[in-house]
């Protein structure tokens, strides 16, 4: 996936590697997706984040037939490794997305189980018409900036 740089270079990511393993296993006491204030985060990551500016050049991606427009967010391997066996089937046989119905319902304000469910609702009434109305939404989660961070 093509991204703007958002990080320091060169840092582990093993704050995020335990962050994702303790989210996964519902263990985690925030219900985010992202870490809040993550020390990894460059000034201006954080405003590109904040405005999903990052996700821009991921069109390559839609372009080259690589990614949807619509989809699950993709999984890095060790956040796969990690997942139960129902989780896994929220990424198989449907491109990865740059929005979804993650993104426009819950965002950043769900648990782990939450979003796997709701890729998976998206999966099962998958349509052009939930295409584009998740698309119109994700236009106003944008300019509202609820949840990102």
């Amino acid at each position: 996936m093509y991204k703007f740089r958002t990080m320091y270079c060169n840092l582990s990511d093993d704050i995020h590697r335990n962050y994702v393993s303790q989210l996964i296993q519902g263990k985690c006491r925030d219900t985010t997706y992202k870490i809040v204030d993550d020390p990894r985060i460059t000034r201006a990551g954080n405003v590109l984040r904040k405005l999903s500016f990052d996700e821009i050049p991921q069109f390559v991606n839609v372009l080259k037939g690589e990614m949807s427009l619509v989809g699950p967010r993709p999984a890095l391997p060790y956040e796969f490794e990690q997942y139960q066996k129902w989780h896994r089937e929220r990424i198989f046989s449907i491109k990865p997305g740059i929005t979804g119905l993650w993104q426009v319902e819950g965002r950043s304000r769900t648990t782990f189980d939450e979003m796997v469910r709701m890729d998976l609702r998206y999966k099962e009434s998958n349509s052009l018409f939930l295409d584009i109305k998740i698309l119109c939404k994700t236009i106003l989660v944008l300019f509202s900036t609820k949840g990102g961070y």
